[in-house]
């Protein structure tokens, strides 16, 4: 059978073709920007490695990430990891801001301030109203950061990586996350745990067994189930099974393909066993979940 191409759009910026970001790449629009011309409906698409900020100062909407619905309200706060498939559905006329940033350029920052990688876990909606004080922050400091962006005034780069990293420290605090002391041998494992989940994204259609990554990241089986337990109390099984069963979803959601079609999509050699493997961890049968979703 012929292989379907990829089916959930994949874009750059919104409607832009896929390409490499810079590792430093940053960008700041308003929502209305692009959202207005489009009639205030971004569809469902995925940035393969860019992370997005979204804060809201007026309106509301509808999130859509991965196989959730998360409604918001103005003011609040959208959290979008890289990869993630992710639509939305504003109210007309409303206001805020999209930062996109690379996840090179995160990573960058993340290594003197390690919450700043925990933000971008996963998809997030928080109401911003309890805390005006962090409210205004935002306010003040997002028409700053894309100032910065689109003039040439001397040190322009250096006061932007200024502004970002306020504005994420000010996304940390609005979720109220904290930074926690990790030994070095749990932060080995969690790195693993990490690169472990970049090769699954690169080789997620190859049918590779748990051996196979083991031996393309130079550790061995039960180094990789170790780091696997400790940082996520999973093994590197369930954590694989878990990754396809995401992208089984995002396709019975998202496209027309039928459940024979997803099955060699994602590297099934047989669509009755890869039926079975989606019942056994979804609770139903594709076809139950697509009816439902």
């Amino acid at each position: 059978m012929r292989e379907p191409q990829a089916p959930i759009p994949r874009f750059f910026l919104y409607g832009e073709p896929p390409r490499d970001a810079n590792e430093r790449f940053l960008h700041v629009e308003t929502i209305s920007d692009r959202s207005r011309v489009n009639d205030w409906r971004i569809q469902p698409h995925a940035h393969r490695d860019l992370h997005q900020l979204l804060v809201l100062f007026t309106g509301g909407g509808e999130m859509e990430a991965e196989t959730q619905r998360l409604p918001f309200r103005a003011p609040s706060l959208l959290i979008v990891p890289a990869g993630m498939v992710h639509g939305f559905s504003f109210e007309p006329d409303t206001e805020g801001y999209v930062v996109t940033l690379a996840e090179a350029l995160l990573g960058e920052l993340a290594r003197d301030e390690r919450t700043f990688r925990g933000l971008f876990g996963s998809a997030n909606c928080a109401a911003l109203e309890s805390d005006p004080g962090l409210f205004q922050e935002f306010v003040d400091t997002l028409p700053k950061l894309r100032r910065e962006l689109v003039w040439s005034a001397p040190a322009s780069a250096a006061a932007a990586m200024a502004r970002l990293t306020t504005l994420l420290v000010t996304a940390v605090r609005a979720l109220h996350q904290t930074s926690e002391s990790t030994s070095t041998a749990s932060s080995a494992r969690a790195a693993l745990v990490a690169r472990l989940r970049e090769k699954i994204e690169t080789h997620l259609r190859g049918g590779w067994s748990v051996a196979d990554y083991a031996r393309s990241l130079n550790v061995t089986s039960g180094q990789l189930r170790a780091a696997c337990l400790e940082v996520t109390n999973k093994t590197p099984t369930r954590v694989l099974e878990e990754r396809l069963l995401l992208e089984a979803k995002r396709n019975l959601t998202y496209t027309n393909m039928t459940v024979a079609q997803i099955a060699y999509y994602l590297g099934f050699s047989d669509p009755a066993y890869f039926s079975r493997f989606f019942s056994k961890l979804a609770g139903e049968s594709p076809a139950a979940f697509r009816k439902r979703s």
